[in-house]
């Protein structure tokens, strides 16, 4: 029987380790043809490994996506190489410092706007000619409930996510007539090791893993999703519109 994915290119960011770990195995499994970016190496390979273990295929990407130009240079070779691309997942994020707003300084808050932001606009620039190329192209962005609670002392990471958000909705209804279908995922507490770092005092085993939620985000990649300009809640497990402020 033929995987629903089969034949299709997913491109998955800071597919390492986590959710960008979990949904590329969980894309490849499903028949997709994974091109896999991250600045370790090393988690890459084992990514490859398992992979390959589970008979599917992937192009390992080394890159920081802080280098704009470098995502600009994969665009061209994917274009040359494949002449579309199907999915793209924008996991890549870093949490920043856990700070009150006075006390941070200016480099922090600019290299997690730098790849928390910036790094996925410059995705949307490079890759959105190769998903239009596609004739069911789907994009999900993975954002954080911090972005709407704005939670205290997480004010980079939570400025950086609200800013994606309406980044991707943007999108959203500039391609509303293409085939292209955006929309955003909030995993919730998950058991990462980002998670980890912001609170130390959790214990994880009370939380759900990424190979979970990632079962979850495998849907929004299909052929067959149609919604656009939407957010998916994990924790609640329900389809979200935004809506103005009341």
């Amino acid at each position: 029987m033929t995987k629903p994915l089969t034949g299709r290119i997913a491109l998955v960011t800071g597919a390492s380790r986590g959710i960008g770990y979990a949904t590329a195995r969980a894309l490849a499994r499903e028949g997709a043809q994974i091109v896999a970016i991250a600045r370790t190496q090393g988690g890459l390979e084992e990514l490859d490994d398992e992979i390959r273990k589970d008979g599917g295929t992937a192009t390992l990407v080394p890159l920081s996506l802080t280098d704009f130009d470098g995502i600009a240079r994969l665009g061209a070779a994917l274009n040359e190489r494949h002449g579309k691309i199907d999915i793209l997942v924008g996991n890549a994020g870093v949490a920043g410092p856990s700070s009150p707003l006075g006390h941070i300084d200016m480099k922090p808050w600019n290299d997690v706007i730098a790849l928390n932001l910036s790094a996925n606009f410059q995705l949307i620039r490079c890759m959105e000619p190769l998903l239009k190329k596609s004739d069911a192209a789907r994009a999900v962005f993975i954002t954080a409930d911090t972005s709407s609670k704005a939670t205290a002392y997480l004010g980079p990471y939570a400025a950086s996510k609200a800013a994606l958000e309406t980044l991707a909705r943007v999108w959203a209804h500039e391609t509303a007539s293409t085939p292209l279908r955006v929309n955003l995922f909030n995993p919730g507490p998950i058991r990462t090791r980002m998670r980890a770092a912001v609170f130390p005092g959790e214990d994880p085993l009370t939380l759900e893993t990424p190979d979970q939620a990632a079962e979850f985000i495998v849907p929004m990649c299909l052929p067959s999703w149609n919604e656009t300009g939407k957010l998916y809640d994990y924790p609640t497990r329900k389809l979200m519109s935004f809506r103005m402020p009341e």
